[in-house]
């Protein structure tokens, strides 16, 4: 175990979009930060859930995925240089005398005077297929997200779930030219016939199951799978009437996510239905200098948009300062207009 206790203004918990627009918020105002993320690579849900998708509620980007989003703020925070500890999960907080000593799973020791959790619904697993040996076809053909969607022109899919996850990608897929003139197929499975997802998004489905565009199978589960030399070849589904049997070189599952809190929920924050109840003011939870943004903060009015959580961390960054920096008064400045703020940037030279 590593016995180095290295120090720092701010923790943040959680790279995804709001846990990189708060090292931006905290850098404008001098406070240095190290990022912890449980997964290999920064993005949170963007990355890991919707990389291709397109996201259209930014302001000033019309329209942009999930991934260039987290490319685009990776680019912002460089100036900042935070440190980013990736494959890592928080396990130990203890406070002593006004400071956090946090201890990850990696032995890794950090003391600090604030801490930000921005992890989203903290960690979160995939619901998984159970049927008997699948697991080890996990990431050959069984896929629990889309990675890269070259990846799968040209192939027979077969997606099974009925929220907005398995909705969307079947429409994008069956609606994509590149994937069309490939000869890619798609085949959606849902155990019922009502749908979880958006309504405009199942009339969607059944409009290109009634154009022939996809195969739409309802009130099914997947009741078998043939592999030869480990690569998928056909499905058999299982009806309230009959067994069908699909040709097929892939499978997409979208049941949904299994959110876990994890080790946070020990933390002595006030914590209502997996999430943590903060100060609307200034996104604190009720121990000072732990404040808590995005969709696992939880105050009147929230809405579970990364908008809100853009807000919800320069506020927070502004409450912060004031525990790092007791009794010196934090000022706004503007990036248009402040040499100081310009000179954070690296936009001007000291």
């Amino acid at each position: 175990m590593d016995d180095v206790l290295q120090k720092t203004d701010a923790v943040i918990i959680g790279s995804g979009p709001c846990g990189l627009f708060q090292v931006f918020e905290l850098g404008l105002l001098g406070v240095r930060s190290i990022l912890i993320d449980s997964l290999p690579q920064i993005g949170g849900q963007c990355s890991e859930l919707y990389p291709d998708k397109p996201i259209y509620d930014i302001p000033g980007i019309p329209v942009c995925s999930g991934q260039e989003l987290i490319d685009q703020l990776s680019v912002q925070i460089k100036p900042f240089a935070p440190s980013i500890k990736l494959g890592e999960e928080v396990i130990q907080v203890e406070k002593n005398n006004g400071v956090y000593k946090i201890i990850t799973n990696k032995g890794n020791c950090f003391l600090t005077k604030t801490i930000f959790i921005a992890g989203g619904v903290g960690s979160f697993q995939p619901k998984k297929m159970r049927v008997e040996n699948i697991e080890k076809y996990e990431g050959k053909w069984l896929h629990y997200r889309v990675k890269e969607k070259q990846n799968f022109l040209g192939k027979k899919l077969v997606i099974f779930g009925g929220g907005d996850s398995a909705l969307d990608w079947a429409i994008d897929f069956t609606s994509s030219p590149e994937f069309k003139n490939s000869g890619g197929k798609v085949t959606l499975v849902h155990r019922s016939d009502t749908f979880r997802g958006a309504g405009n998004s199942v009339d969607k489905v059944k409009k290109l199951a009634a154009s022939n565009q996809l195969q739409l199978i309802e009130n099914a589960r997947l009741a078998a799978f043939n592999c030869k030399e480990s690569s998928l070849t056909s499905l058999s589904i299982s009806t309230e009437k009959k067994e069908i049997k699909i040709d097929a070189d892939h499978l997409l599952v979208f049941f949904g996510l299994s959110p876990k809190l994890g080790p946070i929920a020990n933390w002595g924050l006030d914590i209502k239905r997996k999430t943590i109840n903060v100060n609307p003011e200034n996104f604190q939870t009720n121990q000072e200098g732990i404040f808590a943004i995005g969709d696992i903060a939880n105050y009147p009015g929230k809405k579970k948009l990364i908008l809100s959580g853009f807000h919800e961390a320069a506020l927070a960054a502004f409450a912060a300062k004031e525990i790092i920096e007791p009794g010196k008064k934090v000022h706004v400045q503007y990036t248009t207009t402040s040499p100081k703020l310009q000179e954070r940037l690296g936009i001007l030279k000291k």
